[in-house]
């Protein structure tokens, strides 16, 4: 594996949270939606992540069983969670039902920041293994000095 290798795993790791930090953010910013384009409320969304093997040059296909089973890290889809929505007393809101209970977001503000907070670390953890193989190129790039 080359030092490129590595930067390409990690930026992959980079743009994959980056997705999971912008549906967390959605999230947030909905939680209290009870009207939606497609009816009823806003639903909580999640990014699921998917391997993908890196694409080996082809003198590493010539290695045969030596080559290292690289991966990087996408976004394979992102799926609404299909949990009911909260039912909220509230007989004086607009979207209320006869009962007097609004259908309220299922989106749990504890648990996005839970989320965020592990996406950030996640984040800042690839940042530093990008700028460790840019800091070992450039070492190897001073011995030929």
């Amino acid at each position: 594996m080359d030092f490129f290798s590595s930067m390409n795993i990690s930026s992959s790791a980079l743009s994959a949270e980056r997705t999971r930090m912008n549906l967390i953010s959605s999230n947030l910013a909905n939680a209290n939606v009870t009207r939606t384009p497609e009816g009823g409320p806003y639903k909580r969304k999640d990014a699921v992540f998917a391997a993908t093997p890196v694409a080996n040059p082809f003198s590493r296909v010539l290695d045969g069983a030596t080559a290292q089973q690289v991966r990087t890290v996408g976004v394979s889809e992102i799926v609404e969670d299909q949990n009911p929505p909260r039912l909220q007393y509230d007989p004086s809101h607009p979207d209320a039902n006869p009962q007097g209970y609004v259908a309220m977001p299922n989106v749990n503000t504890v648990e996005e920041m839970t989320d965020m907070i592990s996406a950030t670390r996640t984040y800042e953890a690839n940042v530093t293994a990008v700028q460790a193989a840019k800091s070992m190129a450039l070492k190897t790039l001073e011995i030929g000095r």
